[in-house]
């Protein structure tokens, strides 16, 4: 295989290796799927570079791109890399105020969008950013130039030559994208990362699974995020055809029209994957639903190597024959591996579907590393349930006195963009970047997060208190949407709890409980007790200072577009302390529509 040193080398890997590759990128319109070959890659890649060329834009521009998945957003990253500009990737679907901080402190001179929904967004914001000069969209849209145009200038250059020396003039520790951080505790930070940067990550990645040009990747996590994008280079690198989902609604069609062999996700759709499963379940009756739940157990049992004895391997070839070879049918049945990142998956959930033979792969890093740092794999001895695995090759990690899991290595982050002093405070003299996560080394090869260590807090009584580790166990409710935890400097634990209010119908109806609204439903008092009964039934495995004492039920829907949850679908702390200030002082201050829950 061809040296890769600068992102745009990939292309190489087109023009020889892949060169007739009929579907490199595929996504679906007017509901037929469309297909854009290697040749295709090359074309628009070339034409695109020269086009901006002929725009004026130079090496260590700035061009800012909102987009959907799409090929197109392919044929933009490599034409805008290719020159020496820098991509500044933005979340479709943030507020106004975040677009307009993120272009105004990247000083971005030019927007690529996909849509007008987010024209619509951005529109109001454009006057404010002195540095921008033109918008262009992919779809057509009055008054924008259309992506076809940058496609006509480029037929037109009249100087190729310029981009091969541009080209050349390339290295491998440039600047090659800005990458703004979800901000879950104030703005965000634009991560500056290299061509090399990337490549190192995505090269020792690609050794996990055994991916070859026949394999077929489902995309639907957002591109901009370093964790898909990393992703998307390794399967270019391994020559796969990558589909580009229509939406999240639309994710279990998907999945059975195209048949992939991996996909990436966030443990919540994992988790939204088991809920939707089990749901349906409950409401089966006789033998069907009896063999379902026991198959659940058994799958809830599982360890690796076959290390449970025969009779236990004889029953879970009956679980897969009778149950888990429908959940493989839903998925495509040709899953060779799901990457699962962003946050923690309960151990439970990973060995269930192993269990169903559809490995799940844990790994773990951040927008500074590029991202990975650690990753179970396919290797002897590679996976440990509840952990993200071994720390990758060519990256050192070591835990620091309080706990904080420290990394070093070609991964790690040029720095902070326009950011020298906060720069110096993540990454130390002697080039250790710190994580902010907490963490242990087992049997110092396998590591496992355990919290943040900013929203570690301590409450009145001195206590210290992790709250993920406490959210985590409650959201295997499925009766519990999202849960957060509280009580820093106060006398206990409690929570603010959203219901998953799909569940919470289902519930309703076969227990003949009047629902109406979602306001009414968290004021229904046999909705409270059934909440509270699993509140505490989790309670018991906690510790004293840990256990939830009162809980408030909360109706608003908490998304990514209204602020609640950042893209990876983590809560965002601050936002919602401030949000529901007023429901969390009534709740410490008043036993008025709070939910004390007792203590054994």
């Amino acid at each position: 295989m061809k040296s890769i040193t600068r992102l745009f080398d990939l292309l190489e890997l087109y023009k020889d290796e892949y060169k007739s590759k009929p579907d490199a990128f595929v996504c679906k319109e007017r509901g037929v799927w469309k297909k854009y070959s290697s040749s295709d890659y090359l074309s628009y890649s070339r034409l695109i570079s020269m086009g901006l060329l002929s725009m004026g834009i130079k090496r260590g521009d700035r061009i800012g791109t909102i987009m959907v998945n799409c090929p197109e957003w392919n044929f933009f990253d490599i034409g805008i890399l290719q020159i020496g500009a820098v991509q500044v990737p933005i979340y479709p679907t943030i507020s106004e105020e975040s677009y307009r901080y993120i272009l105004n402190d990247a000083q971005v001179e030019m927007i690529i969008i996909s849509n007008t929904d987010i024209y619509r967004r951005i529109r109001n914001v454009c006057g404010d950013i002195s540095s921008l000069k033109t918008i262009i969209s992919i779809d057509h849209i009055r008054g924008v130039k259309h992506w076809t145009e940058i496609v006509e200038l480029g037929k037109k250059y009249q100087h190729p030559e310029k981009l091969e020396l541009i080209r050349e003039d390339i290295d491998t520790d440039n600047l090659a994208t800005i990458i703004y951080t979800s901000g879950t505790t104030g703005q965000p930070k634009g991560v500056m990362l290299s061509h090399n940067n990337f490549i190192t990550n995505f090269k020792e990645c690609a050794k996990i699974p055994d991916f070859t040009p026949n394999d077929r990747a489902l995309s639907f996590l957002p591109l901009c995020h370093v964790y898909e994008r990393m992703l998307n280079y390794l399967y270019q690198y391994c020559g796969m055809s990558v589909f580009y989902a229509e939406s999240l609604d639309k994710l279990g069609d998907n999945m059975r029209e195209i048949r992939p062999t991996t996909f990436a996700a966030v443990p919540r759709i994992l988790e939204k994957i088991y809920d939707k499963i089990v749901s349906r379940s409950r409401t089966r009756t006789g033998p069907e639903k009896v063999i379902f739940f026991w198959a659940l157990r058994q799958g809830h049992k599982y360890e690796l190597n076959h290390t449970k004895g025969f009779y236990y391997e004889l029953k879970l070839w009956i679980a897969n024959r009778l149950v888990f070879r429908k959940w493989r049918r839903a998925l495509g049945n040709r899953i060779k591996l799901i990457v699962c990142g962003g946050a923690s998956l309960h151990p439970r959930l990973t060995r269930l579907f192993w269990a169903a033979g559809i490995p799940v792969m844990e790994g773990y890093g951040l927008t500074e590393t590029s991202p990975v740092i650690a990753t179970n794999n396919f290797e002897k001895g590679g996976v440990r349930f509840g952990t993200v695995g071994p720390v990758l090759p060519g990256i050192e990690v070591q835990i620091a006195a309080d706990g904080e899991i420290l990394c070093k290595g070609p991964n790690v982050m040029l720095g902070y963009y326009n950011r020298p002093e906060q720069t110096s405070e993540a990454i130390d003299p002697e080039g250790w970047f710190h994580t902010g996560d907490i963490g242990v080394l087992e049997d110092g090869k396998y590591l496992k997060i355990t919290d943040r260590k900013k929203e570690i807090f301590k409450t009145s009584t001195g206590r210290y208190v992790a709250p993920q580790v406490i959210e985590q166990k409650f959201q295997e409710s499925p009766f519990i949407e999202h849960i957060m935890i509280i009580g820093e400097n106060r006398k206990y634990t409690a929570a603010l709890i959203v219901p998953d209010f799909e569940y919470l119908k289902n519930w309703c109806a076969i227990k003949q409980v009047p629902y109406i609204t979602r306001d009414k439903a968290v004021h229904n008092q046999r909705i409270i007790r059934r909440i509270k009964e699993e509140v505490k039934r989790f309670n018991i495995d906690l510790g004293q200072t840990e256990k939830i004492k009162k809980f408030r039920l909360v109706a608003d829907e908490w998304k990514m577009e209204t602020g609640e949850l950042t893209p990876t679908l983590k809560l965002r702390r601050k936002f919602l302390l401030e949000k529901y200030y007023q429901v969390i002082e009534q709740t410490y201050r008043s036993s008025e529509f709070n939910y004390k829950v007792e203590i054994d």
